[in-house]
């Protein structure tokens, strides 16, 4: 694994892991690479220095601890909406409209639609919000 700084077309800082130097720039080319604070797709590897640890120093943070506070709230809001709405996959934009609509009982949903899907969806004035984040829990 390696670490990045990242810098986002907005200016925002932040870090991300990647398999390799080659699986960064593969995931960049595809536009999979999101800025962890505003969401652009526009990132590039920000200058970075190398981290050299000193003999002394001890209780380095772990590596599945946040590094921050938003950090932590972002993992926290992630948490939370894993744990208390039902994931619906790519089906999120119809499940969403046959609720709005009275057509299935309402229910707390999160999953992914396209940016038209969602456009349409607030156009024709069904509450819904993009999450700051990619889910990590996948229909089984």
């Amino acid at each position: 694994m390696i670490r990045y700084a990242l810098r986002c077309d907005k200016g925002h800082d932040f870090d991300g892991w990647f398999r390799s130097a080659a699986g960064f720039d593969r995931l960049n080319a595809e536009g999979q690479v999101n800025c962890s604070i505003c969401g652009s797709p526009t990132v590039e590897k920000a200058p970075m220095a190398p981290a050299v640890p000193s003999r002394d120093e001890t209780g380095a943070r772990p590596l599945d601890q946040p590094g921050s506070a938003l950090e932590a709230a972002m993992t926290m809001l992630r948490r939370h909406v894993e744990e208390n709405s039902d994931y619906v996959g790519e089906s999120f934009a119809a499940t969403a409209r046959q609720m709005h609509d009275g057509e299935i009982p309402h229910r707390l949903i999160h999953g992914e639609a396209r940016p038209d899907e969602a456009r349409k969806l607030l156009e024709d004035g069904v509450p819904v919000a993009p999450l700051p984040f990619r889910v990590t829990r996948k229909l089984s």
